[in-house]
């Protein structure tokens, strides 16, 4: 049985290798991600769930929650999702979006949005629509 839990300080070895996995613009640097995960373990506005296996780490997800104009208040934006290989198309994913979904509902998020290459099926397959085209500037 997967199950779905915040992020501990202990996980950020099994999340490291994920990230690394999902990474096809960046190499993720180990020092940056130490310091990023122990951060965004303790800031408000971050959700970062891990999805266990047998006492595996197999997945996790990574969003925020920030205010707008546009949408009247606060919404929800999906920065990384990541499932071992071998745990895909079991659920995993899913569990992971829908414990993201109730977070951000819980912050009265008035929408969830994120970009992606290769899911889009397994979003629309949610409920997601296709919004807008995603664009993006190396500094």
């Amino acid at each position: 049985m997967t199950i779905i839990r915040a992020a501990k300080p202990e996980d950020a070895g099994c999340v490291l290798e994920l990230a690394r996995n999902l990474a096809t613009s960046f190499v993720v640097e180990e020092n940056s991600f130490a310091r990023s995960f122990i951060s965004l373990l303790s800031t408000p506005d971050a959700c970062l769930r891990v999805a266990e296996l047998d006492g595996v780490v197999v997945g996790y997800v990574l969003g925020f929650t920030h205010e707008t104009f546009f949408a009247n208040g606060p919404v929800a934006w999906v920065e990384e999702i990541m499932v071992r290989e071998g745990c895909r198309r079991h659920g995993v994913g899913r569990q992971l979006m829908a414990v993201f979904e109730e977070w951000a509902g819980c912050r009265d998020a008035k929408l969830i949005a994120l970009a992606t290459r290769r899911a889009a099926a397994f979003y629309q397959s949610l409920g997601y629509a296709e919004s807008a085209a995603y664009l993006q500037k190396r500094l």
